[in-house]
């Protein structure tokens, strides 16, 4: 049989059906990568797993979860100092679902501080290097979930997704990640950044693996009043034609900031479209290129209240002081790193007296235009065609001191956050030796369109890349 690490979800279900492998055996296997994991990628590993039904539909197939969702009586960070020690009495219901399933947790893997990051390096625990080049960073917030699947130390991840964070970090590993519409997953047991934005969403080797893992996330929950599910069942895709599908290239996604490589890889994937039987125009979005402004006016703004709950009181840490509010400071100031801290202060100016009208009121504005712009482009064409990230992954480092440069890691992914539409990432082929990510976004609840389209293309293009370090990840 083919060594387990090199069969994607769907082989190693069929190999647990035929009982060509055992789910023990397979667990165990992946463990133990992990624990030699030389990357950072996780921050906790399983000593064993937990019970499922040999006959679940996932059969076994061991599943690494982002350090975000909260698992009964497993530590719980969100890569934060704050939270430290903290061990929720409930698990988050994405990952019930998926442990319902038949996908026991693996372990939890590392992210930016409370999913505040482009870049995997926001981490209180450190950061995660990337497997195609380990003095590069793997992309962010999900980075952990990213580069464990690209480097074979799990075969599927969950992530979560703000303004880019399964998407961008899928594209630098060179793996395939998915935003599903706002409220199709359930956030309850989610760790909360930006409410409005934040969604649950799968990363795998493949758009199959994808849309498997996908089709066990999603659902209305009655915990989470923004929960809507999904209207049909996902699909596992079949096509290998686009035949009759109108792709519209977003022309200020396009531009100048958009490195020669990742853009060549882009025009490619369009040219293979079209042999594909897919016709390919120019749209516009005219309100995209003050999508970031308006981002970081929003989300830190959601944040700002989010995060007040850290207090030092009920759980995490707590700094000895004199009295309450100095308790409150000593807590909060050890405990959030400088680039939340950051984000906290950027939401409440935000939102202060005097100057919401100017700054939060403004940058919903320009959501609710963005969302305008997409309703319109998608009068004219069935899906939406852009790059992922406009660079491939850059060195660790190299914009830590720079965070408008950071921020604008995400000037692609974000304007489809902030419209709530689903989008996937999949490889695009490789620039300087480094993975680019080739983004593709529908309309609300058209995830089946949007894995049809990204599994005919993922086959025509038939990336094969494999990261240098996945042989040197002792088996």
């Amino acid at each position: 049989m083919t060594a387990i690490v090199d069969l994607d979800a769907h082989g190693l279900i069929e190999a647990l059906r035929r009982r060509e492998l055992a789910p023990r055996e397979l667990f165990e296997t992946y463990r133990a990568r992990c624990e030699r994991d030389p990357l950072g990628a996780f921050l906790w590993v399983a000593e064993e797993a937990r019970p499922i039904d040999p006959g679940a539909p996932l059969a076994g197939v061991p599943l690494a979860v982002k350090d975000i969702f909260c698992i009964e009586g497993v530590p719980t960070t969100a890569a934060s100092r704050i939270l430290e020690g903290y061990v929720p009495p409930y698990t988050a219901t994405v990952v019930s679902l998926l442990e319902a399933a038949g996908a026991p947790t693996l372990g939890k893997t590392n992210m930016d501080e409370f999913a505040m990051g482009s870049s995997n390096e926001n981490s209180a625990f450190g950061p995660v290097r990337n497997p195609w080049d380990r003095e590069r960073v793997p992309g962010g917030s999900s980075g952990g979930s990213a580069a464990a699947v690209a480097a074979g130390l799990a075969p599927w991840a969950i992530g979560t997704d703000t303004g880019g964070s399964i998407r961008q970090p899928a594209a630098l590993c060179g793996v395939v990640g998915l935003k599903p519409t706002y409220g199709a997953c359930s956030r309850h047991g989610m760790i909360a950044f930006a409410s409005s934005l934040d969604q649950a969403g799968p990363i795998a080797r493949n758009v199959r693996d994808c849309a498997l893992l996908l089709r066990h996330m999603v659902g209305r929950d009655p915990a989470d009043a923004t929960s809507v599910g999904l209207p049909e069942e996902v699909r596992i895709p079949q096509a290998d034609r686009l035949d009759g599908t109108r792709l519209g290239v977003v022309v200020e996604l396009m531009g100048e900031g958009i490195q020669p490589g990742v853009r060549a890889c882009v025009e490619r994937a369009l040219a293979v479209a079209e042999e594909l039987g897919a016709t390919v125009e120019e749209v516009r979005l005219p309100h995209a290129p003050y999508a970031i402004s308006a981002y970081y006016v929003i989300a830190p703004a959601e944040a700002s209240a989010n995060l007040a709950r850290y207090d030092g009181v009920r759980y995490g840490l707590r700094v000895d002081a004199p009295d309450l509010t100095a308790m409150y400071e000593a807590t909060r100031a050890t405990g959030f790193g400088a680039e939340v801290k950051r984000r906290i202060m950027l939401g409440t100016y935000a939102l202060s007296s005097g100057y919401y009208d100017a700054y939060y009121a403004t940058a919903q504005r320009v959501r609710t235009k963005i969302v305008e712009d997409f309703k319109e482009a998608f009068s004219r064409v069935d899906l939406i065609v852009a790059p992922t990230s406009p660079t491939v992954a850059f060195r660790l480092g190299e914009k830590l001191a720079d965070p408008l440069a950071m921020y604008l890691s995400d000037v692609c992914t974000v304007p489809m956050s902030l419209a709530g539409i689903p989008a996937i990432s999949i490889p695009a082929g490789l620039a300087e030796g480094l993975p680019v990510g080739l983004q593709i976004a529908g309309p609300a609840f058209s995830e089946n369109r949007i894995l049809e389209a990204a599994y005919a293309l993922e086959q025509a293009l038939a990336f094969s890349g494999v990261p240098r370090p996945l042989a040197e990840v002792a088996t």
